[in-house]
C-alpha cells in the first residue's frame, strides 16, 4: 500500500509510540497532590516546556487540546467572546476564504464576519484584507498553510495589520508546524492552534498557543486546568506524544525540506507529462502538499481507482469525506465547479519515499483514463 495523505492523518511514529509507551501505565491524575499524581503531572509540565521551546514559545503559553479543530474553537469563538466582553462593540471577526471549517463553520455563528478572499494562486489578498480591518475587529484568523493546496500563507503581513487596528491574529498552523520554522513568539501572534496526527504523533491531542497576555473565554465548564481554557483531566500521556511528535518533526524540518521538495517535484513532472492538461493548484506552496487538477473527470472516481490499485490519496480535506461536492477553497481560487471537484490532493510526510511517487505514476494513467471513460 503506498499511502500519500499525510495532510489527513500520519502514521504514528515508532519513536512517539516508545515515548508514550514508556508511560502510558503510570497511575495518577496530574492535578492530584499525592506522588503518583505529581509524577503524572511533571510529564505532563515537561511536555509543555519541551513544545514551548521547539516552538519558540513559553511554556505557559501551551494549551492542550483535543486537536486542531477545538484549538481553532478556541481561538476564533473563545477570542471573541473575551473581546465583546471588554468592548462590546468589538464584535466582528475576519477570516479568509480558505479556511478549514473550523474556523468557518464557527465564524458563522457570530454576529459580523468577514471574508477577505484569495487570488487564482490562493493567496490572501492583503488589500482587501486591510478594507476589512478596523477597531470593531475582535479576532483575525488566517490558515498558515492551506490543508488542501498547501498554499503559504504571508503570517507576518497579516499580524501587522492586525496589530494596528488592536485585533488578536491567530493562525490555524496544523499544516505548518513541522514543515516551517515556527517561532511564536517572535511571530506577533496571539493564538496559533495546531495537532499531533499530522506529524506522526497520537489522534486526540494538540495544543492552542496563547500568549500570555491574551485570555480567550473558555468555551467548556468545569476545572481549572489549562490556564483555565480547557476544562477536564490532562492527559499526560498524550501529552508526551505530542512532545516526541514536535521534537521530531522541528528537528528533522530543515533536512525534510529538501527531501519532500525533491519529491513534490517529481511528482509534479510525472503528473503534467503523464496526464494530458494536468496543472497544479497553488502559488506558493509547502513542500509536503501537492492539488493537482485532472481534466474530464470525478477526482473521487480517480481516487478510488487509485485506491484498487493500491494508492492512496484525497480530494481535499477529509473533514468533507464521503461528501462529493466541489472543493469550496478551489472555488475560493475561482475554480469552476467542474475544476473543484476535478482535484487530487497527493500529500507526504516522514515515511514518504520516491517509491512512493514513482508507484502513483505508474497506477495514474489507467486510473485516468478509466476515470474519463465513465465521466
Amino acid at each position: 500500500m503506498t499511502y500519500l495523505d499525510h495532510a489527513a492523518s500520519s502514521p504514528l511514529l515508532p519513536e512517539v509510540a516508545e515515548a508514550m509507551a514508556a508511560v502510558q501505565f503510570a497511575v495518577g491524575n496530574p492535578s492530584s497532590l499525592h506522588s503518583s499524581g505529581r509524577r503524572r503531572r511533571a510529564l505532563l509540565e515537561d511536555a509543555r516546556e519541551s513544545i514551548a521551546a521547539d516552538l519558540g514559545a513559553s511554556p505557559i503559553e501551551v494549551v492542550f487540546t483535543s486537536g486542531g479543530t477545538e484549538g481553532d474553537n478556541l481561538a476564533v469563538l473563545g477570542g471573541q467572546a473575551a473581546r465583546v466582553a471588554r468592548d462590546s462593540a468589538r464584535e466582528a471577526v475576519v477570516v479568509s476564504a480558505t479556511e478549514h471549517p473550523a474556523v468557518l463553520a464557527v465564524s458563522k455563528k457570530l454576529p459580523e464576519v468577514r471574508v477577505a478572499s484569495v487570488d487564482d494562486s490562493g493567496a490572501l489578498n492583503l488589500d482587501e484584507l486591510d478594507r476589512l480591518l478596523d477597531e470593531r475587529v475582535a479576532v483575525a484568523s488566517v490558515m498558515w498553510v492551506n490543508n488542501e493546496t498547501g498554499v503559504i500563507q504571508p503570517i507576518d503581513e497579516v499580524v501587522a495589520r492586525g496589530q494596528a487596528v488592536g485585533a488578536w491574529v491567530h493562525t490555524d498552523a496544523v499544516q505548518a508546524v513541522g514543515h516551517l520554522p515556527v517561532a511564536f513568539g517572535a511571530s506577533g501572534l496571539d493564538l496559533l492552534s495546531f495537532t499531533a496526527h499530522k506529524l506522526g504523533g497520537p489522534v486526540g491531542i494538540g495544543a492552542l498557543l496563547v500568549r500570555r497576555e491574551v485570555a480567550p473565554i473558555a468555551l467548556g465548564f468545569g476545572g481549572s486546568q489549562e490556564r483555565e481554557l480547557r476544562p477536564g483531566t490532562s492527559n499526560a500521556t498524550l501529552a508526551v506524544g505530542l512532545a516526541a511528535a514536535v521534537r521530531g518533526a522541528v528537528g528533522r524540518l530543515e533536512a525534510e525540506t529538501v527531501r519532500l521538495s525533491g519529491l513534490r517535484a517529481r511528482l509534479v513532472d510525472g503528473v503534467v507529462g503523464l496526464v494530458s492538461g494536468a496543472s497544479v493548484n497553488g502559488g506558493v506552496t509547502s513542500p509536503n502538499i501537492v492539488n493537482v487538477y485532472v481534466p474530464g473527470v470525478r477526482a473521487g472516481d480517480v481516487m478510488m481507482l487509485l485506491d484498487a490499485a493500491g494508492v492512496e490519496c484525497s480530494t481535499g480535506s477529509a473533514c468533507h469525506a464521503g461528501v462529493p461536492q466541489p472543493s469550496d477553497v478551489l472555488l475560493a481560487m475561482g475554480r469552476t465547479p467542474q475544476e473543484a471537484s476535478g482535484a487530487l490532493r497527493f500529500s507526504f510526510g516522514a515515511q514518504s519515499t520516491e517509491a512512493d511517487v514513482d508507484r502513483l505514476l505508474a497506477a495514474l494513467p489507467d486510473a485516468v483514463s478509466r476515470a474519463q471513460a465513465a465521466f
